[in-house]
């Protein structure tokens, strides 16, 4: 059985605030770049995963731009080890576990409700932020598989730099998919994107 994220609203406003604290302590600056078109659908958002921070990051994007429940998918055994994650948005997943099933009917729910987004790592691990081709395992095709109702993709990008600066600079990229909701096609689609988001944090100047 897996672990049912259950928000509480005392312990998400303090995380909320722990997130504003712990990013203006850590960074110069956390940008966000993009456009979002909101249709008051559930969201599902596509993040390449570099850190610890993604998950963060994606929490902040969330907060300013799309203003959902959020939720997101993390190991049973580091839910956990981290209980009050599952009172932040967080469900568990357990690799080759029958219960995988079953992770991916409730993700597949939660996408039915208009007030939810739900966060997801394709890759399936975290991978060196120098990774610049990505290659997603088989559990997004799977929930695409069993939602019927219409939500929206948006796929993330999280790029680090320091620059001139003491602290790093993060750029959160962000763009809607409007393709076709199978897995080789996000794929597709979301190393094009990354692509397009290197080139442009190259243009940048301190």
């Amino acid at each position: 059985m897996i672990l049912k994220a259950k928000h509480n609203i005392f312990i998400y406003t303090f995380f909320r605030w722990f997130v504003i604290r712990k990013m203006r302590r850590s960074f110069h600056s956390v940008q966000l770049k993009g456009d979002f078109t909101d249709r008051g659908l559930p969201v599902l958002l596509i993040c390449n995963h570099m850190s610890w921070w993604d998950g963060i990051w994606a929490f902040h994007f969330n907060r300013e731009v799309l203003h959902r429940k959020f939720h997101f998918m993390m190991l049973e055994e580091q839910l956990r080890k981290n209980w009050f994650f599952k009172y932040t948005g967080g469900f568990s997943v357990t690799k080759k576990s029958k219960s995988i099933i079953e992770t991916i009917y409730y993700t597949a729910e939660l996408l039915q409700n208009p007030e939810n987004s739900v966060l997801m790592f394709p890759q399936g691990e975290i991978q060196s932020m120098h990774l610049h081709q990505f290659h997603f395992e088989n559990g997004i095709g799977k929930i695409l598989g069993k939602t019927s109702d219409p939500f929206q993709i948006v796929m993330l990008a999280n790029l680090v730099d320091y620059f001139s600066d003491v602290k790093p600079n993060v750029a959160i990229y962000f763009e809607e998919f409007s393709g076709k909701p199978v897995k080789n096609e996000i794929e597709k689609a979301y190393n094009d994107f990354y692509g397009k988001c290197i080139r442009l944090q190259q243009l940048i100047k301190s």
